[in-house]
């Protein structure tokens, strides 16, 4: 069974996000003293008392706000109250109970969901005592919090919990394939997850920048289901502005590190960038498996050879990505985007083979055969090699000196591993071993001891 949701919703700027990183104890939602931050739900699991939740943050809802993204943020806000069990209206106890907390307060009541009301920013003892007119906005008893310093969430959580069903079983742990989308702002992304869900999960605009924290959506397809990962856009360093901005390029970092499997999307019209290509070298680093999507492949004139000569141009520009699939989609109009959940999912399954190590020792022979390294008049001898470890793959090979190893010897391994077993879509992580007994190297590669480099 899913875990039960619960909804922290209210007006712009009353600390919904500094709530949702004190409740889920890490700071996920980006937190900036400027309303209407927050735009897409973001979701993380929090536990109390045994119960375990999922909290979801939303954009603040005002009626008569005029921000460019009002409407979009307040129909996520909506649908998150829609999804949840139970929902915590977080207001002001500086700003009293305003004209917009009585309209959330009478749109939650039509939902006919359990409410909570969280009356933030109590820490004075005056706001505390002026926090009884919040009795008036009608859905019970005002609970009084300081979200920033953890002053009554634990009081919040308890009346939380005591709406949410008892659970008996554990939930499992959680094996669906994680697909983040990663790229420049502005490529695509969230058009790319609303059409693979589709419905509008993410707030799309032409404007740079719209998807700022990490949202995660499952996705079920034939049967399996995966965790879709639309992520802010991530710019060059010097491009990055303070604040908000820079948060959500970290966010998007951390997306990439947990997730399986990442799409690389890319701006048919702009080609390859030198971001485009920035970004690679981060996914690459991630030891992740990638995909590389061209994007708007419907506004490009194209004849019989277009195709091949673009792959070309991206192979060219993306070199540390030789190993990931090409696949040239459209957003707008869905053409090819289901064949990049099908990719992800042989990508995976390649991250996850293991290859015996008789096979392994075939190789190592033919290498020996084909290509002979030395350095300084020292051949280099493999001995043996055997896969220790999987998502990437990591291949250990056992030498007489991994000093003679140099960097286009590496590569020239990694190409015919790939040749003969495949690996599309995944870094291969190649270790090289000297002079030790078989069952001391054993050891120290399952422990991930120097000499290792990931391709």
């Amino acid at each position: 069974m899913p875990l039960p949701l619960v909804a922290l919703v209210g007006r712009p700027n009353v600390g919904k996000s500094t709530l949702f990183n004190r409740l889920v104890g890490q700071r996920l939602a980006i937190v900036e003293d400027i309303p209407g931050t927050t735009r897409d739900r973001l979701y993380a699991s929090s536990e109390w008392s045994g119960y375990d939740f999922v909290v979801v943050d939303t954009g603040g809802l005002a009626a008569d706000d005029e921000h460019a993204f009002a409407e979009a943020v307040r129909n996520q806000a909506l649908v998150a109250i829609e999804e949840a069990d139970v929902v915590v209206l977080l207001t002001d106890a500086g700003a009293g109970p305003t004209a917009g907390d009585r309209d959330v307060a009478q749109m939650l009541r039509e939902s006919g969901k359990p409410i909570v009301l969280a009356v933030n920013k109590a820490e004075q003892r005056t706001r505390a005592l002026d926090a009884a007119e919040f009795w008036t906005l009608g859905i019970g008893e005002p609970m009084l919090i300081s979200a920033i310093q953890g002053i009554g969430t634990g009081d919040l959580l308890d009346a939380v919990v005591a709406h949410l069903p008892r659970q008996d079983v554990d939930p499992a742990p959680d094996t669906r394939l994680h697909l983040a989308i990663i790229g420049r702002p502005n490529v695509g992304k969230s058009s790319i997850l609303n059409r693979l869900v589709g419905h509008e999960r993410a707030v799309v605009s032409p404007m740079a920048g719209t998807t700022r924290d990490a949202v995660d959506t499952p996705l079920r397809y034939h049967g399996d289901e995966l965790v879709l990962v639309d992520t802010a856009g991530i710019r060059r360093r010097g491009q990055i502005e303070p604040g908000i901005e820079k948060y959500s390029v970290l966010r998007a970092l951390r997306a990439l590190e947990r997730c399986d499997v990442a799409v690389l999307v890319i701006d048919a019209v702009d080609g390859v960038t030198a971001q485009d290509a920035h970004i690679g070298g981060y996914l690459q680093a991630a030891g992740v498996g990638a995909i590389i999507a061209v994007n708007k492949w419907d506004l490009v004139e194209k004849d019989t050879n277009t195709s091949i000569e673009v792959e070309r141009t991206v192979r060219d520009a993306l070199k540390h990505l030789d190993y990931a699939p090409v696949v040239f989609i459209s957003a707008l109009s869905g053409q090819r985007v289901i064949k990049l959940v099908e990719q992800a999912m042989a990508v995976d399954a390649s991250r996850r083979m293991r290859i015996g190590t008789a096979e392994l020792n075939r190789l190592v022979a033919d290498l020996q055969a084909k290509h002979t390294l030395s350095r300084s008049g020292r051949p280099l001898k493999i001995k043996y090699a055997t896969q220790v470890g999987v998502a990437p793959p990591h291949i250990v090979f056992f030498v007489n000196d991994a000093e003679l190893v140099h960097f286009s010897y590496e590569r020239y391994v990694t190409n015919q591993i790939r040749e003969r077993f495949g690996f599309a879509g995944t870094p291969i992580k190649l270790s090289f071993r000297s002079g030790e007994r078989r069952e001391e190297s054993d050891a120290k590669a399952r422990r991930g001891h120097p000499r290792s480099r990931t391709r």
